[in-house]
């Protein structure tokens, strides 16, 4: 009787402790080497505020190529085409577009039952080790939803998007490979990246007060060829808006302007953005920036084209020495 006490004991304490795996919508598998074949499996399990699950939307992030869904019993299959961010190698055949959404519906999953949703398709070999891909869901359900679609990696975020960890390329690959003058690297958070001709190194940004509306972005940009370039834009899902802003001395007054032209990057040298200088003014934050976490963003040049990277935030009054640790 004790035995048999214990082992329901036992067994109720895995229900407790498994039932949270299911609160949100997640992938089977976390994580996939750079340029190997993935089986996506997205876990469903409950609905909308204790309503049925009648539509299942995912969306296919940029690094992710030759999606293809696997069809359901009794649902609708459907997917959305679009062009990728830049070419995929598949054998010798050059993609330049893909499934970027999937879709299934025309049945329902109750709030009571669990499913699973799987697809497949090739993680990008130009992907950094440690860096993250989100596949944002949407489950509807009728008139209520419920949206898995934030992408910023805190582990406080109420709605995470389903997260693919890219691990170390096995040796060998699988002959997929993007095509290399428009590769797009993305850099795990505080790594350096090279982007043709530029290195990009040191980025970090600083903790925010609570309820502060703008933010901080800094890095040093060199560029080792021979014409020059220019950073002409930049974005962040943190952020409303970011802009490339300078910080100049008028007399004893310190003006703050945004660059609407860019910030130019002359050949053969480097081009440092730190507080009190130029740097990237993250604005509208819809959330503060919290020592230890880090802010993806997206950075597009003239003629070195877009590299994505995160900045690994530090204290408030950090200078950026070890990537923003001091």
């Amino acid at each position: 009787m004790k035995t048999h006490i214990l082992a329901a004991l036992a067994g109720g304490a895995l229900l407790l402790t498994s039932a949270p795996v299911l609160a949100h919508a997640g992938l089977e598998k976390t994580e996939a080497p750079a340029g190997s074949t993935y089986k996506a499996v997205i876990k469903i399990g409950h609905g909308c505020d204790g309503k049925p699950t009648k539509t299942l939307r995912v969306k296919i992030p940029d690094g992710f190529y030759d999606a293809k869904p696997m069809p359901k019993p009794g649902w609708q299959l459907k997917t959305v085409t679009g062009d990728y961010a830049r070419p995929f190698d598949n054998h010798g055949t050059e993609m330049r577009k893909g499934v970027r959404e999937i879709v299934w519906s025309g049945s329902e999953l109750p709030d009571e039952w669990y499913d699973e949703f799987v697809f497949r398709g090739t993680v990008g070999p130009e992907l950094v080790a440690g860096s993250t891909i989100y596949f944002p869901t949407i489950q509807e359900c009728g008139s209520a939803r419920e949206a898995w679609i934030d992408v910023t990696g805190s582990e406080e975020a109420k709605n995470p998007a389903p997260a693919l960890m890219v691990t170390e390329a096995k040796g060998g690959g699988h002959g997929h490979h993007a095509a290399a003058a428009e590769t797009v690297p993305v850099a795990a958070a505080g790594h350096d990246v090279q982007l043709g001709d530029l290195s990009i190194t040191q980025p970090y940004s600083r903790a925010t007060a609570p309820k502060a509306p703008v933010g901080g972005g800094y890095l040093t940009v060199t560029n080792a060829g021979q014409s020059d370039d220019r950073l002409v834009s930049a974005t962040s899902p943190l952020a409303g808006k970011v802009e490339i802003h300078e910080m100049t001395m008028d007399g004893d007054v310190m003006r703050m302007r945004p660059l609407t032209d860019g910030l130019p990057l002359p050949a053969g040298a480097s081009v440092e953005m730190k507080p009190g200088g130029t740097h990237l003014m993250l604005m509208e934050l819809k959330q503060p920036l919290a020592e230890g976490d880090s802010v993806p963003v997206t950075l597009t040049f003239e003629k070195a084209g877009t590299v994505e990277l995160q900045l690994p935030v530090g204290p408030m009054n950090a200078k950026g020495d070890g990537h923003g640790q001091h």
